[in-house]
């Protein structure tokens, strides 16, 4: 009797698994490989310092549990972008995993306090909305596995040892998200430069209440579909008609106003 054909989706679901059992990152930079060396949560494989940079990273190398491979500056061969500042340290790990979005909107730690990213795909971008996440106490940073930044050692160097300990959750459809937060009694709040609402406005009457920020890739900003499931669309005010923030520099002022509520 022929065995049953698997449906393509049911396919497709094993192969990305399969994919993500075998993906590694590379880590690069003193500060990243020392944070990383420090997290016992993350899965360390191999790890390649310079002698200078063994010497740098001490205590952390005994902490780390894993014998580095010593080698030559000028024979610094591992698979990192050519011109990777690496400071002579790079460390192979597996991709954090940091549960189910349902346990870290919730219960989470730090406020409840999320920022959601629309397609920003620059690694420096959300490297640094990932440091700003962390000093102000947000519980996890979430955005799309698809178009958008994945974990990468540019990203944990821009980070600077935020990514160890920031929650940052990739799903798979921003929309459906973002509606589950909705039913868990989050706002979600938008930023959109033309906004009639301010964010200063749009966080009145918020307190003690869960807040989600969204914010959207530079230049086309948030989708149509994501606008449409905020519950309301806020603006940063600017000084001048012309002026503009980043998108990792406008979410630290929104999180900044939302934590201060």
């Amino acid at each position: 009797m022929p065995k049953p054909v698997k449906p393509a989706w049911v396919i497709e679901k094993e192969r990305s698994r399969r994919a993500a059992a075998q993906e590694t990152v590379w880590l690069f930079g003193i500060h990243a490989v020392r944070d990383a060396l420090a997290n016992p949560r993350r899965q360390k494989l191999r790890l390649v310092l310079t002698k200078n940079a063994a010497d740098r990273l001490g205590e952390a190398i005994a902490e780390g549990g894993l014998e580095p491979e010593i080698v030559d500056p000028r024979k610094f061969s591992v698979p990192i972008d050519e011109g990777s500042v690496h400071q002579g340290a790079a460390l192979e790990v597996k991709p954090l995993d940091w549960g189910s979005l349902e346990d870290l909107a919730a219960s989470g730690a730090g406020q409840p306090l999320l920022v959601l990213l629309d397609r920003v795909t620059d690694p420096h971008n959300v490297g640094a909305v990932l440091r700003s996440a962390e000093v102000f106490g947000a519980r996890a940073v979430i955005a799309p596995h698809r178009h958008s930044a994945p974990e990468t050692g540019a990203l944990a160097k821009t980070a600077s040892g935020a990514l160890e300990r920031q929650p940052y959750l990739r799903v798979g459809n921003l929309g459906e998200t973002m509606e589950k937060l909705k039913a868990m009694g989050y706002i979600l709040l938008g930023l959109e430069g033309e906004a009639a609402t301010t964010l200063a406005e749009g966080l009145a009457g918020t307190a003690g209440r869960p807040v989600a920020l969204v914010l959207g890739a530079e230049g086309p900003g948030l989708r149509e579909k994501t606008r449409e499931t905020c519950d309301r669309l806020v603006r940063i005010p600017s000084a001048g008609g012309f002026g503009s923030l980043n998108v990792s520099n406008a979410a630290a002022v929104a999180l900044y106003a939302a934590a201060s509520r």
